[in-house]
C-alpha cells in the first residue's frame, strides 16, 4: 500500500536543487527504527529496511555523483558503495552521470580494513578522507587500494575543505553520505547537510548503546541544533520515507 501523507516533490524523482560552486549539495540517506536507531546494540542488525527502502536508496544514489560511508560502515560488510544493478545505471546515465558513481570512505584515522570488500570491485574510483592521526602503517597498505588518500586535519576531518577539494578535483556535485552517525554527527555540526532523507521502519530495537543517526560530539545547547524543514512524507506499506531541507540557519 502507498499513500502519499504530505509532499511538495516527488521522492523517486527529486527536482535536482544545484550545487553550490564551492561544495557538492550533501543529502544524508539513513533507515532507522521507530525509536531512532540505526543498529542493535551490539551492531549485529544494521540491516532492517524492506525492499522498498533498497530500492530507494539505490535510486538516491543513481542521482549522486559520489557516495560517502564512515570506516565502520565499509568494514561492517559486503559494502561496495556502487550504483547496484543495471537498471538503476541506465538512470545514471539518463540523468547525464556517469555510469559508476565515486566512493568515498571517511576516517580520521584510516581505520578502514584492507580486505574490506569495497576494494575488490574496481568500477568506480575510491577515496580516503583522513587526518594526521593515521600512522603510516595504516595509510601505506591503503594507498596500494585506493586512487587516493587524502590528509584533512590534525586531528578531526575538515569536512568543509573536503566537500571544496571534492568539487574542485573530482568535479562531485552532488553527494550522498550514508552514515555511520559519527560521520553525520560531524556534516551536521558544520552545516554541510542540504537534505535529510529518513526511512522510519516499524520496529524498536532500544537499548542505550545502540547507535542513532547522529552520534559522535553532538551539541549542548537548543540553539546549536541543526534546523530542518519538512518536504515530503511518503507511506509505503509500514515504513515512512520523509525528506527534510536544511533550513537557511544552518549555512
Amino acid at each position: 500500500m502507498t499513500v502519499r501523507v504530505k509532499t511538495n516533490s516527488n521522492i523517486d524523482q527529486p527536482k535536482r536543487k544545484p550545487a553550490s560552486p564551492e561544495r557538492p549539495f550533501v543529502l544524508v540517506n539513513m533507515a532507522i527504527t521507530a525509536d531512532g536507531k540505526i543498529a542493535t546494540a551490539n551492531h549485529a542488525i544494521a540491516s532492517f529496511g524492506s525492499s522498498h527502502d533498497h530500492d530507494n536508496l539505490l535510486t538516491l544514489r543513481a542521482g549522486v555523483d559520489a557516495v560517502m560511508s564512515g570506516a565502520g560502515t565499509v568494514n561492517s560488510g559486503p559494502i561496495t558503495l556502487g550504483p547496484g544493478p543495471v537498471k538503476y545505471r541506465r538512470m545514471r546515465i539518463r540523468r547525464g552521470l556517469a555510469e559508476y558513481n565515486l566512493r568515498i570512505i571517511a576516517s580520521r584515522g584510516a581505520n578502514v580494513n584492507p580486505d574490506a570488500e569495497i576494494f575488490r570491485h574496481k568500477f568506480s574510483p575510491i577515496l580516503i578522507l583522513t587526518t594526521d592521526r593515521a600512522t603510516p602503517e595504516q595509510l601505506n597498505p591503503l594507498r596500494t587500494l585506493a586512487t587516493e588518500v587524502k590528509i584533512l586535519g590534525p586531528r578531526e576531518i575538515n569536512f568543509r575543505r573536503a566537500l571544496q577539494w571534492l568539487r574542485e578535483k573530482w568535479n562531485v556535485k552532488r553527494l550522498l553520505c550514508e552514515g555511520g552517525g559519527e560521520l553525520n554527527d560531524a556534516l551536521f555540526r558544520a552545516g554541510l547537510v542540504d537534505e535529510l532523507h529518513l526511512t522510519i521502519c516499524p520496529k524498536i530495537f532500544g537499548g542505550r548503546r545502540a547507535p542513532t543517526i547522529a552520534d559522535g560530539v553532538g551539541v549542548t545547547k537548543l540553539a546549536a541544533a541543526a534546523q530542518f524543514k519538512l518536504k515530503s512524507l511518503k507511506r509505503i506499506g509500514d515504513e515512512l520515507f520523509v525528506v527534510y531541507t536544511a533550513a537557511a540557519k544552518n549555512f
